[in-house]
């Protein structure tokens, strides 16, 4: 017998300042069985960073020709691919043919392992970005994981905070690959 995913349901309140993106957002997440609270987290930031009416969460884990999330135009072409992880440059650069825009969340404490060994293979990609999110940051993410979540979520001058009506956590990335 499969193991079924595990619902999840977030109410967000996001203040874009950077893009002038002011919008609450109730989310239901489906985390795969083979998903980390960890991983489940950096999607819903992803979410937070490029929050649009239009922007929906996808198979992602489930299903190996969609990404974790997917933003698409009124004639289903793909305006933006987000996959979180530490994909291989087949999936890289198939989704860069795929989409206007690529835009990959890298975790985990190998990131630049992985990236020492990608980088090079990726580099043409000209419609890709490629972000790392330090792990002491994903695992205090982590830490606000639960199947029910209000997070307020403020984005200026590039950085993230986001709250579950504690103390606020700081989100900062690091460029690996800017488009072009």
């Amino acid at each position: 017998m499969a193991l079924k995913s595990t619902i999840y349901k977030a109410d967000l309140q996001i203040a874009d300042m950077d893009r002038h993106y002011y919008q609450d957002h109730s989310l239901t997440l489906a985390r795969h069985p083979s998903e980390t609270d960890e991983r489940l987290m950096v999607r819903l930031l992803a979410f937070v960073r490029h929050a649009s009416e239009s922007l929906m969460f996808a198979k992602g884990l489930s299903d190996v020709d969609e990404p974790d999330l997917w933003q698409k135009d009124l004639t289903g072409a793909i305006d933006l691919w987000i996959d979180v992880g530490q994909p291989d440059e087949r999936r890289m650069l198939k989704a860069c043919g795929r989409a206007s825009q690529v835009v990959v969340y890298s975790y985990s404490s190998t990131s630049a392992i992985w990236w020492g060994q990608m980088g090079s293979r990726v580099e043409r990609a000209r419609n890709l970005s490629v972000y790392n999110l330090a792990s002491e940051t994903s695992l205090a993410l982590e830490a606000m994981a639960s199947r029910s979540m209000q997070l307020q979520c403020t984005v200026q001058d590039g950085q993230i905070w986001i709250s579950n009506g504690s103390e606020p956590l700081q989100v900062d990335f690091t460029l690996l690959k800017a488009p072009g």
